[in-house]
């Protein structure tokens, strides 16, 4: 068993795509039509069978307040791995991304959170050693 397609609600399906793929590199995997919005899904540039990721639509009455509590204690919505974090700190800076946590060492990892811009954090991990 493995994970197929996992969800993250966005504000706006256009501007998350436009966020997703030309900020953070994904790739557009299914991008068809359901009535107002659409089953929107992208994967990693570095994978492309790899999981996809839902752009979901935030419209149940229950994702506003949901997001906005973990925004607001500073939980990211999902944690995407990175293989220089510096690096694509620096990347994503240079295009305007907003990081609420600057990188920092996290026990065997190197972390960071940044805004989405659709309503999220999300988190960057590099992986820098392993807790024996």
């Amino acid at each position: 068993m493995k994970v197929y397609v996992t969800s993250i609600h966005v504000d706006d399906q256009d501007k998350a795509e436009k966020f997703y793929t030309d900020v953070l590199g994904f790739e557009v995997k299914n991008n068809i039509p359901l009535g107002e919005h659409r089953w929107l899904t992208v994967v990693s540039g570095e994978d492309l069978n790899g999981t996809e990721l839902l752009l979901e639509p935030s419209d149940h009455p229950a994702v506003a307040p949901y997001k906005k509590a973990l925004v607001r204690d500073g939980i990211p919505a999902h944690s995407f791995q990175v293989q220089d974090l510096a690096a694509e700190r620096n990347r994503l800076g240079e295009l305007g991304v907003t990081f609420t946590v600057e990188p920092m060492d996290a026990g065997p990892v190197r972390m960071a959170v940044f805004d989405d811009t659709c309503g999220n954090l999300i988190q960057l991990i590099e992986i820098v050693g392993v807790a024996g």
